[in-house]
């Protein structure tokens, strides 16, 4: 599973970042970090608000932090 936080390194971003490894760790789901800091990238993926995280491509959110155990949510949805 990919995991890609959209954004431009902010803190929310680094938080984001670790909320979703966490969440992915605690799942025992094996997964992979990828950070995504050019904005022109980000746009193209349709998201206008950082932080986002997408799931294997998908834009699950954006504008936000959500929790560990917000992203583990959605996650077990997605599986």
């Amino acid at each position: 599973m990919k995991l890609q936080i959209l954004g431009t390194g902010c803190p929310k971003c680094k938080l984001l970042a670790e909320h979703a490894e966490t969440a992915a760790k605690e799942l025992g789901l094996p997964y992979e970090i990828e950070k995504i800091t050019d904005i022109g990238q980000i746009i193209q993926l349709g998201v206008m608000m950082t932080p986002g995280l997408a799931v294997d491509g998908k834009v699950v959110s954006s504008g936000k932090v959500l929790s560990a155990e917000a992203i583990k949510q959605l996650l077990q949805e997605g599986s």
